[in-house]
């Protein structure tokens, strides 16, 4: 049976545009061949962010930052709009922000000039979009509403007709509808936490640093942004966070005052305040019969180290890397043996991530003698510059075992 693309990548967000991009210029496909289903982009896209900040940003780091060059999107990114950050300080509830115990790292124990840069999502996304369309990729406007096997190609039902492909690409987040047609179960837990997200001003300047304290209710990250303001990440309590979204404007910023042992000075709300409900999510595998997993679709994790997007865009230079490797040797980019490939690469990075974070969560968001013992061992972390090496290495994302698209060599 013949198939109307090579491959499918459902979802357009920041990822599967991202994707997207990267396929049609780096798989060794046709870019014609490669289709983008959403059904938002039925409409007109979205322009580039203009003015204030918007809410939703995402720290990239060198990886990421590599990928997105080799998807020819990192050149559409609106250059003003990068915030580059060049140091980073966490420190525990328990300890003054600039106390011994306080962990900082920076860009010059790794001799680099940043350690990554915060920028909008949807940047991100309308580089991704411009960035496929420009190398010949086809976008489809329709919902997808199911999928299956049929004569060797993977048949996918959609809200305009009838498609097939010999892969398929879940890149539709969180709630992946994709996911769920696959019958892929996700390990899920709950934090019963919310992370409301902001943009506030700030007394002192943010000095192109991402500020993170570790309170007994959770993370409050401060993330640099290109106009001087900081973005904030408050991961609190249900019950906190619903206090703290019914309060003015003015009261708010009091207790974020409060909250970040006033790092920079006095804070002012800027923007509306989002509340997002927290919960760790994984797939129990990434691969199915012509089909894989990438991004939200296939981990959620905690906010924390802002590693959301990063993991996202490691899966998608994964994939390329594999279907790469599979038209090169003239295999089928859908086979079982290449998405094989792609999963044993992603799966266990993925889960270590997830993990990671939870542990990081539960064991630096607490008071007593185990925030002291917390606090404690970011001291002596920060102590050793080998282990402050290693903490800036992972923050620019050049840690652990990379596809090879996301290494420096490949540009």
């Amino acid at each position: 049976m013949s198939s109307d693309f090579d491959l499918i990548v459902v979802g357009a967000g920041p990822n599967g545009a991202s994707t997207a991009a990267l396929l049609a210029r780096a798989a060794g496909l046709a870019p014609r061949r490669i289709g983008l289903l959403a059904p938002e982009l039925a409409t007109p896209p979205k322009a580039m962010p203009q003015g204030a900040p918007q809410l939703r940003v995402s720290a990239l780091g060198r990886a990421s930052e590599q990928v997105l060059r080799v998807a020819g999107s990192w050149e559409h990114l609106p250059s003003a709009r990068l915030c580059a950050y060049e140091q980073m300080r966490v420190w525990h509830a328990s300890t003054p922000p600039d106390s011994r115990s306080t962990l900082c790292f920076t860009a010059a124990d790794l001799a680099e000039p940043n350690l990554g840069h915060i920028i909008e999502n949807d940047a991100v996304q309308i580089a991704g979009l411009g960035s496929f369309q420009a190398a010949g990729g086809q976008v489809v406007a329709a919902e997808f509403l199911g999928s299956s096997v049929e004569g060797g190609v993977r048949v996918v039902q959609t809200s305009s007709g009838t498609l097939s492909a010999s892969l398929l690409v879940g890149a539709d987040g969180a709630h992946s509808r994709v996911r769920e047609v696959l019958q892929i179960r996700a390990h899920e837990h709950d934090y019963r936490q919310r992370a409301i997200v902001a943009t506030i001003a700030t007394a002192r300047a943010h000095e192109a640093t991402c500020w993170q304290r570790f309170l007994p209710s959770g993370p409050l990250a401060l993330l640099p942004l290109f106009d001087g303001s900081c973005s904030i990440v408050w991961s609190t309590s249900e019950a906190l966070a619903n206090e703290l979204m019914t309060l003015a404007p003015d009261t708010f910023a009091q207790r974020l005052d409060e909250a970040s042992d006033r790092v920079l000075g006095q804070t002012r709300l800027l923007s509306e305040r989002v509340a997002i409900p927290l919960r760790r999510s994984t797939a129990s595998r990434l691969a199915a019969t012509r089909a894989v997993l990438i991004g939200d679709a296939a981990h959620v994790i905690h906010p924390l180290a802002g590693q959301g997007v990063n993991l996202g865009l490691l899966d998608a230079a994964g994939l390329c890397e594999a279907v790469a490797a599979a038209v090169a040797d003239g295999e089928d980019c859908g086979a079982g043996v290449v998405l094989r490939r792609y999963e044993q690469q992603r799966l266990t990075h993925d889960v270590l991530m997830s993990v990671g974070m939870s542990a990081f969560n539960e064991l630096f968001a607490r008071g007593g003698p185990a925030g002291w013992l917390a606090a404690r061992a970011l001291g002596l972390a920060g102590s050793s510059p080998l282990i402050r090496r290693a903490f800036a290495s992972r923050a620019l994302g050049l840690a652990g075992e990379l596809p090879r698209i996301a290494r420096r060599s490949a540009a």
